[in-house]
């Protein structure tokens, strides 16, 4: 597919090495790796809903495309979370690899934390979030608890990115009365065939909800 061949050239263009899905540390609750195409990153890019002020999270980011990518379009800071050891050597080793090699300002703009995404405490600089179905319900619903948390903690305009979302996630959010929908971004171009789940639906946290 144009979009596997588009991944493979971006990534030997950063200097690191993110592409194909690995289910070897997958569990009951934490689902496999399969990093974000760069099309569709770049779809989310081009939205305008990141700027280079935000702070993103990247939820389970594996071997750490969406914060390597989103620093070098954007140029906004980012971090991200991963529980499992092998993934989190993976992200820590391509942020190396692209900083002396292709932006070593970044070094102090991308940032990999080693935890269970329901234990990390949101730092009040972070004000996006992005999800490709990390892991299960239950730790989602942990995970959000600690995102409205954060946002009366210190109030700003947070919003959250669900690519490929799957419908528990959806289902949870609905009911949230912290969330309202905003936006959604079609994918559905970028690949073969006319997978309707192609696409990144997009939230905001609102005290209204």
């Amino acid at each position: 597919m144009k979009s596997d061949f588009e991944d493979y050239l971006t990534d030997a263009k950063l200097h690191i090495e993110t592409t194909g899905r690995n289910d070897r540390f997958s569990t009951d609750h934490l689902y496999p790796y399969e990093p974000t195409s760069y099309p569709v990153l770049d779809r989310l890019i081009e939205s305008g809903y990141i700027g280079r002020e935000d702070r993103v999270l990247d939820y389970g980011c594996g071997k750490g495309r969406v914060p390597i990518y989103l620093n070098h379009k954007i140029g906004c800071r980012t971090v991200g979370i991963e529980l499992m050891d092998g993934f989190y050597e993976d992200a820590v080793k391509n942020i190396g690899s692209y900083c002396k090699s292709v932006n070593a300002s970044a070094k102090d703009n991308i940032e990999i934390i080693h935890l269970a995404a329901q234990k990390y405490e949101i730092p009040e600089s972070v004000n996006r979030f992005f999800f490709f179905n990390p892991f299960s319900t239950e730790i989602f619903k942990s995970v959000m608890g600690r995102v409205t948390e954060s946002y009366y903690e210190k109030e700003r305009r947070m919003m959250l990115f669900f690519y490929y979302p799957q419908d528990d996630y959806i289902a949870y959010l609905s009911t949230a009365n912290e969330v309202m929908f905003l936006d959604e971004i079609d994918c559905t171009d970028l690949f073969e065939g006319t997978d309707a789940r192609n696409r990144i639906m997009i939230f905001e946290i609102s005290p209204a909800g």
